[in-house]
């Protein structure tokens, strides 16, 4: 039995595809259980708990033999943010896989560090020093932002004038990775026993948010230049929304620190793996 947390999202929704694909007895762990059913039917196991939770984490567990984490916190408000989802929610879940002797699966992001400007990647990484410290089998999957993701947020943000709004110069490259391909390394993953014991760098595809948004243009047959945020006013927006939204003032930080750059985070210890196949 393979546990999913956070099934019905954008990879593990993908994911959950992939494992029954391959004849996978899969148990879904989510929040909102009528979604999953209404994406996976009687295909899957679908269970309502809430990682935040560590009794119903325990129950939503009990038999499993891997437990993967697809969770995320990022566009949580307040108390479901990346500090209550992705470092405690996720250091339940590994609680309850060493409870029932099963291995752990982390997803986690590329630059994952303690110093890094976006709490996201700072609770990411405080997950993966759990999982390390945990004494059970473990993986961890680092993937870069998700093309989907941001495809989705500009299209968003063009409304009806069809000029997607870019949040900040726009000229940086930004690795992306298609979400279909992430699912593939993780399941990759599980199969692969060698992968116990190693972080996956999953690799993608530079491209600027400005070419990000011509090519969403041209796909649908927009016209029209893109607007942009300037950074002082991600960087206003980042403080001033905290109290009010705290998600939206994430975004603007997370937004400043692709557009300007940040430290690449922490190097992986020797006998770790940065190859970005996932097998």
């Amino acid at each position: 039995m393979i546990v999913v947390a956070g099934g019905s999202g954008l990879l593990g929704r993908l994911l959950v595809g992939d494992l029954l694909a391959e004849g996978r007895q899969v148990r879904v762990l989510v929040r909102d259980p009528a979604r999953a059913r209404d994406l996976f039917g009687d295909a899957v196991e679908v269970v309502a708990a809430d990682v935040r939770q560590p009794e119903e984490v325990r129950a939503a567990v009990a038999g499993a033999e891997l437990v993967v984490s697809a969770v995320h916190g990022f566009l949580g408000g307040r108390g479901a943010g990346p500090a209550e989802v992705d470092d405690r929610g996720n250091g339940n879940l590994i609680d309850a896989a060493g409870e029932v002797g099963a291995g752990v699966v982390l997803m986690s992001v590329s630059g994952a560090s303690p110093t890094h400007p976006v709490d996201l990647f700072r609770a990411k990484y405080a997950a993966e020093q759990h999982l390390r410290g945990a004494g059970v089998p473990w993986t961890i999957v680092r993937a870069p932002a998700y093309r989907e993701t941001w495809l989705g947020i500009l299209a968003a943000t063009a409304g009806s004038g069809e000029r997607p709004l870019i949040f900040g110069v726009g000229d940086r490259p930004i690795p992306f990775v298609s979400v279909a391909d992430v699912a593939a390394v993780v399941v990759a993953a599980i199969d692969d026993p060698t992968a116990r014991g190693r972080v996956i760098e999953v690799p993608g595809t530079p491209m600027t948010m400005t070419g990000l948004a011509h090519e969403l243009q041209a796909s649908r047959g927009w016209h029209g230049s893109v607007r942009h945020v300037p950074r002082p006013a991600l960087r206003v927006l980042s403080v001033l929304a905290r109290p009010v939204s705290p998600a939206f003032a994430r975004q603007n930080r997370a937004a400043l620190a692709m557009d300007t750059g940040v430290p690449s985070g922490r190097q992986p210890r020797p006998g770790q793996s940065r190859p970005a196949h996932g097998s």
